[in-house]
């Protein structure tokens, strides 16, 4: 791997991590990056793969840490952890082989909101089909309204010239 791939795909993570952490402030126990309503403003970067290969393990680990960190407010423990990250490298490479914006926003969507939504309903006892829709619609307004807005500010950013 090179340098400048490392780079972007840490750039990425780093981008994440911030976006979900500046989400939790206002109100931690009220907010919208965990549960059966999930609108993660940093889910809008599973739409990034799309134009940039480093977005794919940089989503990953973006998702990672951010559930690591804030493992507490979700309650949902490893399965949160590691199978939420897991949903989320899978999605970002599926989203890696699309065509367009479009199909490139079903991968996040609908793995999210099929299979994140197991343990959600479990834990918070609500039922599955009810949290499918809560994390399908919230992932449809995360990916569709902040991906397609990441996705034109890193164009214009990367058609930037150096000086």
């Amino acid at each position: 791997m090179n340098t400048k791939y490392l780079t972007k795909a840490s750039l990425i993570a780093a981008i994440y991590i911030v976006l979900v952490i500046l989400q939790m402030l206002p109100v931690p126990i009220m907010n919208l990056t965990f549960g059966p309503v999930q609108v993660r403003i940093a889910e809008g970067l599973a739409l990034l793969p799309l134009i940039e290969a480093a977005a794919v393990p940089g989503v990953f680990v973006g998702c990672l840490i951010s559930n690591l960190l804030l493992a507490s407010y979700s309650g949902f423990g490893l399965v949160d952890i590691i199978g939420g990250s897991l949903v989320t490298l899978l999605a970002a490479y599926l989203t890696s082989k699309m065509k367009s914006k479009v199909t490139g926003m079903i991968p996040p969507v609908l793995l999210n909101a099929l299979i994140v939504s197991i343990w959600v309903s479990y834990f918070t006892r609500i039922p599955y089909l009810i949290t499918v829709l809560g994390i399908g619609v919230g992932q449809l307004i995360s990916v569709g309204v902040f991906g397609n807005i990441i996705l034109s500010v890193y164009k214009k950013a990367t058609n930037l010239k150096e000086y």
